[in-house]
């Protein structure tokens, strides 16, 4: 396993539960705090018998033929605390570490939000007043709530099939990827600092990961504290994960932000649940305020419009895009953590339903394997919710 063969159809599967045999890694401690022990109540084939509608003309499959046909390595779902669904394939098993890419996203934003609720973070700073470096760059004049809510002008094409987009070069900067261009800079820092303005920063919602990865930036700036470090106190080691987690690195070991993050399944699900219980662990660990868990699930008040007018194609209408989390429906019943090549971390909150599956697709984008996951899990939320439903009738 190599630079030029890591993403080949091929390996995904092995490559992304393996990075840190062919990639630097840094650990993100879980500390010796307790782990959040998630109760196991399993549902089996009464679970992957659940219909799951078609997308569009397509016959209703069952939440069995989705996993089958999704490319999965893992995915599991949490009723509250109870573990109902746990599978693992191809060897992958419960102690496996895999690679999360942009789910990555959502756990530096979750860190911007600690330190926001710490004053240690302003998010209608300036940019440049913690990270000067970026005074030359498109990042001029582009605010922190810009980074968290991907609305800066900044020119940055996130095509993966296109290698010379800038999500493409920014992996070989880092050294994620064979050099092509002896021009770019060899570390992220440097790359970040190369790029330009093309409109106004404040306008329209586009997904772009260096928007993460200038977060990432500002967060250690702000708190004078490596992303490692600074990720496993406010976050790995008070949420009760099971394992450690890790970051892939650039050449002198600034953590790739934007989707370098691997960690396990289950601890997917306890971080999910931060989210389903209004900031609280399952150890009972404040890790975000209600407060920040309010502007994430209501956004602001031009959210949706700039979801709407994004030039990306994000096939979710009446969505919106807030604090590196995907809210994919009018509401904020649903939030999603997603990654290319099929990582998704699953929150409906009135159903009270987390779920997560990892995943190796050949493409990294993929619409139909994308949404007719979305609906599955959306199906398992439906089922649960009525039962719940229904038993609190028959108790009254």
């Amino acid at each position: 396993m190599n630079l030029e063969n890591w993403q080949s159809t091929q390996y995904l599967h092995w490559s992304f539960q393996h990075m840190a045999d062919f990639l630097p890694t840094a650990v993100i401690s879980r500390g010796r705090g307790p782990v959040a022990v998630l109760q196991p109540r399993p549902l089996g084939s009464a679970l992957e018998s659940i219909g799951v509608p078609p997308l569009h003309d397509g016959a209703p499959a069952t939440i069995r033929e989705v996993i089958d046909a999704t490319n999965t390595d893992g995915w599991a779902v949490m009723h509250g605390e109870n573990l109902i669904a746990e599978e693992y394939a191809g060897g992958m098993t419960a102690g496996s570490s895999h690679i999360l890419m942009s789910v990555s996203k959502t756990l530096v934003g979750t860190v911007a939000g600690a330190l926001s609720d710490e004053g240690v973070l302003d998010t209608d700073a300036l940019v440049t007043a913690y990270v000067p470096a970026l005074a030359g760059s498109g990042y001029a004049g582009a605010t922190v709530r810009n980074l968290l809510d991907m609305r800066s002008g900044i020119a940055f094409s996130e095509n993966y099939l296109d290698p010379f987009a800038e999500v493409r070069l920014l992996e070989e900067a880092i050294s994620w990827a064979p050099r092509m261009d002896p021009g770019l800079p060899t570390t992220l820092y440097g790359f970040l600092q190369t790029l330009r303005q093309k409109t106004f920063h404040g306008g329209v919602f586009e997904y772009r990961s260096c928007e993460t990865d200038v977060l990432g930036w500002v967060c250690e700036a702000a708190a004078g504290e490596p992303m490692p470090e600074l990720m496993s106190r406010l976050l790995w080691s008070r949420m009760g994960a099971e394992e450690d987690a890790t970051i892939g690195t650039d050449p002198v070991g600034t953590g790739m932000f934007d989707g370098g993050i691997n960690a396990g399944l289950r601890d997917m699900l306890r971080f999910g649940s931060i989210f389903l219980n209004d900031g609280v662990s399952l150890t009972n660990e404040r890790i975000l305020s209600p407060g920040w868990i309010a502007e994430t699930l209501n956004g602001a008040v031009d959210s949706r419009d700039a979801f709407l007018c994004s030039p990306g194609d994000n096939r979710m209408p009446g969505g919106m895009y807030r604090n590196q989390i995907w809210f994919p429906y009018p509401g904020n019943d649903v939030l999603l953590c997603l990654g290319i090549h099929g990582q998704m971390i699953y929150i409906n909150r009135p159903a009270r339903v987390v779920a997560a599956k990892l995943s190796s697709w050949p493409l990294p984008q993929d619409a139909a394997k994308l949404f007719s996951t979305l609906r599955a899990f959306d199906a398992i939320s439906a089922t649960l919710a009525a039962d719940t439903a229904r038993l609190r009738q028959r108790a009254h």
